[in-house]
């Protein structure tokens, strides 16, 4: 992974995202992106970007509950809120809810590297948020490995990154058209791949559930994946 800082931006916005990156990246950042609140959250833990531009309107979950999430998770990154949501009341919300920095839409550029520039200088040692955990299901990011009642699961990558993303929206509802976008990255609706995602989740549950009385990964009749605890 490159050593330039490394920057991830959550926004839905394509012409957007892609100036951004081109701006970063002439600046000297190392820039990648997410175009929905679920893959960004899920891109956090994957990436461990050192700062994250936050856009709050959003498909499916917006800005402010993705980063009153990370928080809550004691995720230490730098989080800087950029919007077109610009009223007093808007920035205190975010600030309030955990962002380091908070500049409406439209901006300048030079204005917004200058503010990253500011919160990586103020960045502190990264704390180990400890591994992630469902019941006795653990997944260990630095590591990339998983286990349950601390009998190590033998993942592939691509298994792991599955499980990483049910286990980000633990207790919510997951779609192959979810899985498709954000594990897969296939935007298309024209090459449905919900055999592959099947067969993908069934092998993941023969390693996950299949060994274990309690069953954690669960198929919701015509919506899609639930991980949770019974």
């Amino acid at each position: 992974m490159s050593s330039q800082p490394r920057i991830l931006i959550i926004e839905d916005d394509r012409k957007m995202s892609d100036a951004l990156v081109s701006g970063l990246e002439s600046a000297g950042y190392y820039a990648e992106t997410a175009s929905s609140g679920e893959e960004g959250f899920y891109l956090v833990h994957k990436l461990r970007p050192d700062l994250l531009l936050l856009d709050l309107t959003l498909p499916h979950r917006n800005g402010l509950e993705i980063l009153r999430q990370l928080r809550q998770d004691g995720i230490d990154l730098r989080v800087l809120i950029l919007t077109s949501h610009n009223t007093v009341e808007d920035r205190v919300e975010g600030l309030k809810t955990g962002a380091d920095d908070y500049l409406g839409k439209p901006f300048s550029f030079p204005e917004l590297v200058a503010r990253i520039d500011a919160l990586l200088r103020r960045m502190l040692p990264t704390s180990d948020p400890g591994p992630l955990r469902i019941g006795d299901l653990t997944l260990d990011l630095r590591t990339q490995s998983a286990a349950r009642n601390g009998q190590p699961l033998d993942l592939t990558q691509r298994e792991f990154d599955l499980l990483l993303y049910l286990t980000q929206n633990r207790g919510r509802i997951v779609s192959r058209e979810m899985l498709a976008r954000d594990i897969w990255r296939e935007t298309s609706r024209f090459t449905p791949i919900n055999n592959v995602i099947d067969v993908q989740i069934a092998r993941l549950r023969r390693k996950i559930d299949d060994p274990f009385s309690v069953k954690l990964l669960q198929t919701v009749r015509g919506l899609g994946f639930c991980l949770r605890e019974p």
